[in-house]
């Protein structure tokens, strides 16, 4: 009896929030993955500089494939060109697929987080191995996580709605940033490994008692007369899955004119979130070092991580009322004005440098978490340009990361590139300054000698001003190509919603 009133509470949350809850459960451990897997193979477990070079290289070959593969993996039973049984997949089924796969995957990502922090294996065959298996389960959730948003929802409304709870529970998720500060410590390593097995084992119950709450949801609205009670336009009701094969779809795909310009957008994006986050310290470190204290500038780089998500919760009602491609134009456009009057500013100005690396890289971040939604929208115009009953959602994912997360890879390369071209100072080639915090992925900035100071702090002012001008620039032309909003998109979802043969979705009601 005592358990009653718990249970019928959790068994009343709506979907939204159900769903929005896994990304709290992914959000506690990648952040504190990001802030110091680096940090602990290098300064830790003393890795050396030749296998830190040889896992990243692996990893990133790795990243940029696995996302087809799983998509592929996940989608490919009703893209087959041979029908199983004599019938097709329902899309509650495809669904309830999903669903399965995050309560298996989630904590399979929580354990693969964990073999970070325990020695078991030579520093750089560890690090290797468990780079490709974290990223491996990472991307796997992130698929089936990002494909539900387009299977249970079709409206932008609703799926407005949807990423609100997302954005939400990533704030709070992000706030394990600043927990682990005090449990860091380099010399004593066992009260960090105690607070990583804490986040984990959270991390792993919360995915199960969220996909178990989600897989009841689709299954009591699957019996129920009508389906009243879930995204019916999303086809949960028992819409047949046609058959295609994947050379078919990859030929369709590249002849998908607004995808193919959402992903050169897109790959400017994920370059410039990457370059914010990689040369964040070094930006601190050379331009405001003088002027702010350590603590202040941790602070800074931790509310970086939480600020996005706070900020979409505004951005996401914008989104509703004018369309997420006019709020995503104008975050461009802010982008650019900006970086314009820090270009004209300089580099002497203190507080609007803090102002100006803080807002840069929650803006761009934010930027991202938007974007979400219009890969949503592509996966409903790729489903009616082709006339097919039920969207490869993962698959459709896992191209815009094939095409895009090359961007994570040239966002160091090209960035340290400019900085020894501009001013000759290489980082990996002189002894390492104390850190403010570390984010990037390579040892510590090293030092300069003296004579170089002013030229490295000068070489440091244009790669922050002039990166998000040149992104802003190509991001504005891409975007002004991209055809998928105002009349195209509604005329898009009326298209879907008559090839469903359904009525619309109210996730606040569910």
């Amino acid at each position: 009896m005592g358990l009653g009133g718990p249970q019928a509470w959790l068994l009343g949350l709506p979907t939204a929030v159900v769903y929005g809850s896994l990304t709290l459960f992914i959000t506690v451990l990648h952040n504190v993955f990001l802030l110091y897997y680096v940090d602990t193979f290098v300064s830790v477990y003393k890795i050396s500089k030749a296998a830190f070079w040889v896992g990243e290289t692996v990893f990133l070959l790795w990243n940029s494939l696995n996302d087809p593969l799983f998509g592929w993996l996940s989608d490919h039973q009703f893209l087959s060109s041979q029908p199983r049984s004599g019938t097709g997949l329902s899309s509650r089924a495809v669904v309830l697929a999903r669903v399965r796969a995050l309560g298996w995957h989630g904590p399979l990502l929580a354990l693969s987080f964990l073999v970070f922090w325990v020695p078991w294996a030579p520093a750089g065959l560890q690090f290797l191995l468990c780079l490709c298996l974290y990223d491996s389960f990472l991307t796997l959730v992130d698929l089936h996580h990002h494909a539900l948003l387009a299977d249970l929802a079709l409206s932008a409304h609703d799926r407005t709605h949807l990423n609100f709870y997302c954005s939400l529970f990533s704030a709070a998720g992000s706030l394990s940033v600043f927990a682990s500060y005090a449990f860091w410590n380099k010399e004593d390593f066992s009260s960090f490994r105690a607070f990583c097995v804490t986040l984990a084992a959270g991390s792993a119950l919360g995915f199960v008692g969220a996909t178990r709450l989600l897989r009841r949801r689709v299954e009591a609205a699957g019996r129920e007369p009508g389906c009243p009670d879930l995204a019916a336009d999303s086809g949960l009701c028992g819409e047949e899955v046609g058959n295609i094969t994947l050379g078919q779809y990859l030929w369709q795909l590249a002849h998908h004119r607004n995808f193919l310009w959402f992903v050169v957008m897109d790959l400017v994006q994920v370059f410039h979130c990457h370059f914010n986050s990689n040369f964040f310290p070094l930006f601190l470190e050379h331009l405001l070092s003088d002027h702010i204290s350590l603590s202040t500038g941790s602070f800074l780089l931790g509310i970086s991580y939480v600020a996005p998500h706070l900020n979409n919760l505004y951005f996401l009602p914008l989104c509703r009322r004018w369309g997420v491609y006019t709020v995503v134009r104008g975050l461009f456009l802010l982008k650019l004005g900006l970086s314009l009057l820090m270009l004209l500013a300089g580099p002497d100005r203190p507080g609007l440098l803090c102002l100006f690396i803080a807002s840069n890289r929650v803006f761009t971040e934010g930027t991202c978490k938007l974007l979400t939604l219009v890969v949503t929208d592509l996966v409903d115009e790729d489903l009616v340009l082709n006339r097919r009953k039920q969207a490869a959602s993962a698959l459709l994912f896992g191209m815009v990361a094939l095409v895009t997360k090359p961007g994570q890879t040239l966002a160091p390369l090209l960035g340290t590139w400019l900085l020894c071209f501009y001013t000759g100072h290489d980082l990996f080639q002189q002894s390492p300054l104390t850190p403010v915090v570390s984010a990037q992925p390579w040892p510590e900035p090293p030092a300069p000698p003296p004579v170089q100071a002013p030229t490295l702090r000068q070489g440091c002012f244009y790669l922050l001003v002039l990166v998000p001008i040149i992104c802003a620039l190509l991001q504005l032309f891409t975007w002004s190509k991209f055809t998928l909003h105002g009349r195209r998109l509604r005329m898009v979802k009326a298209q879907r919603q008559n090839l469903s043969q359904v009525q619309t979705l109210d996730i606040k009601t569910v």
